[in-house]
């Protein structure tokens, strides 16, 4: 079967994805796309309009972007008869930034060096496509699959995972789950928790020319900021799960967003500042928020005007759950074991930074899941995006074998 998987093919839908943005709130289209792929292929195609105003009600709803509408969208193949392998990918992709910091323009997919180039490339329609080549295959070699090969394609996983919850609650569902998000080719049973977070430092307006008498909400910030390191060390010494034990900073606190001030020569009467506060598998959120405004709330009662004007926490936008599955399950071990097979070689088997939406395929559907994808996450979010076409396709067909494996060849 391996022989009817076309890097050709591969490269031609990332092609195409990259150049249709997907931008986090307008994937539709990407969407539409995805599903005409899938009826190409011949899969059985379910395309549905998402209900979000029922969707918001979800206890496990979290999102930084409201959507009015939305498509899910999940194709399948094989008899049913056994059991169900879910591939699961986000077609939503972050904003390019400055364009000017590309080498090339981020919604055109260019090759050079032995990868390709493009906002999405890594991050994940990438590992999207690999799902897409893999089905093809499938469907070209005439396998005749005993369970089910299931692809789901996801809006909303930028932004807290409206997209896989809308899946599994529309029914999709199985006994096991690949997610395809850049691992550069590890298999990643486990990934931590990202909480964002909005914090309000009070300051006193006044003119900047009488600045004497007003108090500047900046000198604290960088004592906050310095309280919120040493807690992000304190959190991250001595990790006792071994699959995070070999990275550095496996739950790193990142602030991402500063604002202040309404005008340059006046003293700014606040400042701003949102970030995400990363947690390991195992850990309560309610703990780890708890940790963070003791953390504040201890720096502000050396500081004479935030002890009497405290900061102000607000957790705010995308909540990302920690999940883990156990090594031993039977989908890790398939994957191992497809990797072992087409590689000849032995898997990192370690624990992913990122928050994904894994999360959801664990702790709503209850089905055992695992990441795996091409490309290194480092290059994902920012400029000149890309990925390595040698891991596509050496992702692609270690998913294949792992699929035939884990659902079975009917006659096999």
């Amino acid at each position: 079967m391996l022989g009817a998987l076309s890097p050709e093919y591969l490269l031609d839908c990332l092609d195409e994805l990259v150049a249709i943005p997907g931008l986090s709130g307008g994937e539709t289209p990407v969407q539409e796309a995805v599903a005409g792929r899938m009826r190409e292929i011949g899969l059985g195609t379910d395309v549905w309009e998402i209900d979000f105003e029922t969707l918001r009600r979800h206890p496990a709803y979290t999102a930084e972007i409201e959507r009015d509408s939305g498509l899910g969208v999940v194709g399948s193949v094989g008899r049913g008869d056994g059991p169900t392998l879910i591939l699961n990918g986000h077609v939503d992709v972050v904003e390019a930034g400055e364009p000017d910091r590309w080498t090339s323009p981020p919604f055109e997919a260019r090759v050079r060096g032995g990868r390709v180039y493009g906002r999405g490339t890594c991050d994940m329609k990438g590992g999207l496509c690999c799902a897409l080549a893999v089905a093809r295959a499938i469907a070209d070699a005439g396998v005749d699959l005993q369970g089910t090969l299931q692809l789901q394609s996801v809006i909303g996983e930028e932004d807290g995972g409206a997209g896989t919850l809308a899946t599994l609650v529309r029914g999709h569902t199985g006994q096991g789950a690949i997610v395809l998000e850049p691992t550069g080719l590890a298999i990643g049973p486990a990934h931590g928790g990202a909480l964002g977070f909005r914090v309000t430092v009070p300051g006193l307006a006044a003119h900047g020319a009488f600045r004497e008498e007003g108090v500047s909400p900046i000198e604290p910030f960088g004592r906050l900021v310095a309280a919120l390191r040493e807690l992000e060390v304190e959190r991250n010494r001595d990790v006792s799960d071994p699959l995070f034990a070999e990275d550095a900073l496996p739950f790193a606190l990142a602030i991402g967003r500063v604002r202040s001030g309404i005008w340059a020569s006046t003293v700014p009467e606040s400042l701003q500042f949102e970030g995400r506060l990363g947690f390991p598998p195992g850990e309560a959120p309610e703990d780890a928020r708890r940790a963070f405004e003791a953390a504040l709330s201890s720096a502000s009662a050396h500081d004479p005007w935030l002890a009497r004007n405290p900061p102000v926490v607000e957790w705010s936008g995308a909540q990302f759950g920690a999940a883990r599955t156990d090594p031993a399950s039977e989908v890790v071990r398939t994957l191992e074991a497809a990797f072992g097979e087409v590689t000849q070689t032995v898997p990192q088997v370690r624990g992913m930074r990122y928050g994904s939406d894994m999360r959801l395929l664990v702790a709503v559907g209850g089905i055992p899941t695992v990441h795996f994808g091409p490309g290194d996450v480092r290059d994902a979010h920012r400029p000149d995006e890309n990925v390595v076409i040698e891991e596509l396709v050496t992702a692609a067909r270690v998913v294949a074998v792992a699929a035939l494996r884990f659902c079975g060849v009917a006659g096999g």
